[in-house]
């Protein structure tokens, strides 16, 4: 896709994270998770599209391990393939890291992410009852796994 660009998140794009996290999401992530994710040196990436910020990610790797923590596109650039660009590049960047496999938790209800998940190769493998706040109480989360090994 062209008019991609891939940039590392620092502290001072976190006022523009937050912008796109709180439009997509009801229980967004906080400005200090954001902080605390950058200082221990997790993969923290921006995307853009030509000069506008589109979406964020956070990869935390350790051993041969990795774990997508977040993945947010804006919604009005949603459905355009950005989030499949980003999820590709993340995954990458777990490979140059030394992963074997990538983890993630998904709402169960957020259908169009696991339907992205599973079109890349991630599977389920389990489920924590009650993970995500959700308006009416608590939602579960699917865990997904993704082998990095060919």
């Amino acid at each position: 896709m062209t008019g991609l660009r891939y940039q590392p998140m620092l502290p001072e794009d976190v006022d523009a994270v937050l912008e796109v996290e709180l439009a997509a999401f009801s229980h967004p992530w906080t400005r200090g998770i954001f902080l605390d994710c950058i200082k221990p040196g997790y993969e923290c990436w921006l995307l853009f599209l030509d000069d506008q910020q589109v979406g964020h990610t956070v990869l935390s790797v350790a051993g041969d391990e990795s774990h997508l923590l977040n993945i947010t596109i804006r919604p009005q650039n949603q459905k355009a393939g950005l989030g499949a660009a980003l999820l590709e590049f993340i995954i990458e960047r777990a490979r140059q890291r030394g992963a074997e496999v990538t983890f993630l938790e998904v709402r169960a209800s957020n259908l169009a992410a696991a339907g992205l998940y599973e079109s890349f190769g991630f599977n389920e493998i389990g489920r924590r009852p009650d993970y995500y706040p959700a308006a009416n109480g608590k939602e579960d989360a699917l865990v997904m796994a993704y082998s990095l090994i060919d």
